[in-house]
């Protein structure tokens, strides 16, 4: 009896369940094998970290999605490396398995251009983690605001600032808007919620790059009418607990600012040494989602 050919699938995202379920009938017997027991649609994470939705209602079990695929096991585990000589992935806790085909869909991680410390003062949004984290900074500005006694030291509490004019800082920039607007307008006694500032900036001169311009202007003019003040064609050169020194044509310049968030930049998440120039390759079309 002829042994059935193996397939592993590395990533549960959009890229590795579509592949997966692909798969459905063919002569395969396909392991998806993920660090998370959920596939979750990243384009709504900015509506976790502003409180619109709960991360549930973005996350779906793989084992659940995959369940009537026969032909198809779900793992949780995190890949370490991959030995193309022998056909083996292997993962951390030291567990290995050989394949016939491999597939790497990974996805990506924020990217901090070298200035990993800034991850600490700036969190970035890829992950359900990430985006509570965010909200919760986002929240704890206003209440910290409104304890403030010296309205002098307000404004840096009430000034929020997306790094990156792709869509995430885009979809973020807005939302962060309609909370100070609307939702938190009358919850607050010494602040006023609605003259927080929200600045959305990036190096590029204009917003969301990828895209159209006729496009990218009405999203400018969008958030605008929120009262997001957009800058463009300036340079982050630090981030810090208290906020950012920034470059433009003007020269350097800080701005006060306790709560950053980073949407400026994403690159391949490795998966070993071997696989990640070929990875590099399959993914770059996909860094500015």
């Amino acid at each position: 009896m002829n042994r059935q050919s193996k397939m592993i699938i590395v990533g549960g995202g959009f890229g590795g369940l579509c592949a997966a379920q692909a798969l459905k009938s063919a002569p395969v017997e396909v392991t998806l094998i993920d660090r998370r027991n959920y596939h979750l649609f990243q384009p709504l994470l900015y509506q976790i970290a502003t409180g619109s939705l709960s991360p549930g209602e973005i996350a779906a079990p793989l084992r659940s999605v995959l369940s009537r695929q026969e032909n198809t096991r779900v793992l949780m585990g995190e890949v370490q490396d991959i030995d193309p000589v022998s056909k083996r992935v292997l993962l951390a806790d030291g567990a290995s398995l050989e394949y016939d085909s491999l597939i790497v869909a990974a996805g990506s991680q924020s990217f901090y251009y070298g200035h990993e410390s800034w991850r600490e003062w700036a969190p970035s949004l890829k992950s359900v983690e990430e985006a509570t984290t965010i909200r919760h900074k986002i929240l704890y500005a206003f209440e910290a605001a409104e304890r403030i006694s010296d309205p002098a030291k307000r404004p840096a509490w009430l000034t929020f600032v997306i790094v990156g004019a792709g869509p995430t800082g885009v979809e973020l920039a807005g939302a962060i808007a309609e909370i100070a607007r609307q939702t938190l307008k009358h919850d607050f006694r010494s602040i006023h919620p609605e003259e927080a500032q929200i600045i959305l900036m990036d190096g590029a001169p204009r917003v969301l790059p990828p895209f159209p311009e006729d496009l990218a202007e009405k999203a400018a003019r969008s958030l605008g009418k929120l009262g997001v003040q957009v800058k463009t064609g300036l340079m982050v050169k630090d981030i810090d607990k208290e906020g950012l020194t920034i470059q433009n044509h003007d020269g350097i310049n800080r701005l006060e600012a306790r709560t950053v968030i980073w949407a400026g930049g994403v690159t391949v998440f490795g998966v070993g040494k071997d696989s990640r120039e070929a990875y590099e390759c399959g993914d770059r079309q996909n860094r500015s989602n």
